[in-house]
């Protein structure tokens, strides 16, 4: 597919300045920005949707600048119905460094799984793309795809193609990514000079018809601080200076900040006398719920495993694993490297024998391999493969056969155990737990509420949750 042909295929299409969607294939100036402000330890599903647009103009050849807010973050982004907290500036450093190391493993972990695939098919060789399990749970669906390439390739077989020099190496490396802070350029900016130049050249009508600013300043609106005010300006000079600096003409966004992103346009018009567009995404809405994915819906997944605002590895697979036949194939089209043929395939292949869950287990793969990498998606399969199988008995050794997948924590005795690790809430709640019969380690029922954990391999709480004790 040329860059347009799959953008609108996967659904990357919403607000845009661009009349005709083509125009990208052959667009000149072939860089963007997309920004994330650091308002948590770690970016959702819902910022991955928007990310992996941003992989996707990549693939074909542009050149991304990937913006992490250490300066608009100390404000945030204006809500609908209310003014944000200001977090501590330490804590917004912590959240930006965290952020950029999420930013440049999710880039890294597409890019090489779409690298990949293309060596595999322009080769011929190795129908199943690399790291594809042949174990029993997906060797049919390895065939599947396996199925779907073939076909592609007998009737697109591949062409040489000369490189172009937008392109990335063949490799798909990160190395064409660059990663920028616009603290780095507001902290130096005074405010007088500010107002002066970028202050005057933006008209406050634009702002005042925007729906969220008429809904906090509204008969029984909440109201609006200045600062959140100016939100939007801010940001806008982001796109401003990028484009000054390194002739950034084209800002990817969610389709929430387009708003933003016309500021500027404008500024950029206006300034510079110059044109530059806009290209956004809709946010990703749960098919079932009818809520968006978002930590600001309370129904956040989180890139992260580990930390304050995280999801483990192997819920992040269970969630994607556990979505109803009505969504999987709008959600493999955000969120996944396969290709219009092999999702064809796949959905074909899974209405046959729906109870198989051939489709889920694609999307949670694709998904999980592309956050947590290849080696990480292959234990989190592996240990829900075996876990939510009866006749398996966790051993000593899958502490390190599961590795990365559930959080770890050392041994110790069982009520220290259970209430550090969190699988309980307190010691007294380990209690109750234990008595109710709801902990087990490597299979067995822990009844003693004296007992100490001296082995290695798998406690487990309830059905389905687990820590690794090494």
């Amino acid at each position: 597919m040329k860059l347009s042909e799959e953008l609108v295929f996967r659904g990357f299409q919403a607000e845009t300045t661009i009349k005709d969607v083509t125009a990208l294939d052959t667009r000149e100036n072939k860089q963007f920005y997309w920004g994330a402000d650091p308002s948590a330890d770690s970016l959702t599903i819902g910022n991955l949707a928007a990310l992996l647009m941003c992989a996707c103009f990549v693939k074909h050849g542009y050149k991304p600048y990937l913006l992490v807010g250490g300066a608009t973050g100390q404000i945030g982004d204006p809500k609908e119905n209310g003014e944000r907290e200001l977090k501590p500036l330490e804590e917004v450093e912590r959240n930006k460094l965290a952020i950029k190391a999420q930013i440049e493993r999710v880039m890294a972990n597409y890019l090489e799984l779409c690298s990949g695939e293309d060596e595999a098919k322009s080769s011929r060789a190795g129908i199943v793309r690399a790291g594809f399990s042949e174990d029993a749970h997906l060797g049919e669906y390895a065939k599947v795809r396996g199925a779907a390439q073939a076909e592609h390739l007998t009737e697109n077989p591949p062409r040489a193609q000369k490189p172009s020099e937008n392109s990335l190496p063949s490799s798909l490396n990160c190395t064409g990514i660059t990663l920028v802070d616009n603290l780095d350029w507001f902290k130096d900016i005074k405010y007088l000079d500010f107002l002066r130049e970028i202050g005057k050249a933006f008209s406050m009508t634009q702002l005042l018809d925007r729906k969220f600013i008429q809904n906090r300043i509204g008969d029984g609106g909440s109201g609006i601080s200045y600062a959140e005010f100016s939100y939007t300006l801010i940001q806008g000079y982001d796109f401003l200076h990028l484009y000054r600096e390194h002739g950034v003409a084209l800002q990817l966004c969610g389709a929430d900040q387009f708003g933003n992103c016309s500021t500027g346009i404008h500024l950029i018009k206006r300034l510079e006398n110059a044109d530059a567009d806009a290209w956004s995404t809709p946010l990703v809405i749960d098919p079932v719920s009818g809520r968006k994915f978002g930590k600001s819906e309370g129904n956040a997944v989180w890139l992260a495993a580990e930390g304050s605002n995280s999801t483990t590895v192997f819920d992040f697979y269970q969630f994607w694993l556990n979505q109803p036949d009505t969504s999987v194939e709008y959600l493999m089209k955000f969120y996944t490297v396969y290709s219009e043929d092999e999702i064809k395939q796949i959905l074909s292949e899974h209405e046959k024998s729906p109870e198989k869950r051939l489709a889920q287990k694609a999307l949670a793969k694709s998904v999980t391999e592309i956050v947590h990498g290849r080696e990480t998606a292959a234990h989190a399969i592996n240990a829900s493969e075996k876990l939510f199988d009866k006749s398996y008995t966790p051993t000593p050794e899958d502490a390190e056969n599961f590795a990365g997948v559930f959080p770890e924590h050392s041994k110790g005795p069982a009520l220290d155990v259970l209430a550090e690790s969190g699988l309980a809430t307190s010691k007294s709640d380990a209690r109750k737990l234990i008595k109710a019969g709801a902990i087990s380690m490597n299979g067995q029922k822990i009844a003693d509420e004296a007992a100490e954990i001296t082995t290695a391999g798998i406690l487990k709480k309830g059905k389905n949750k687990f820590i690794i004790i090494k």
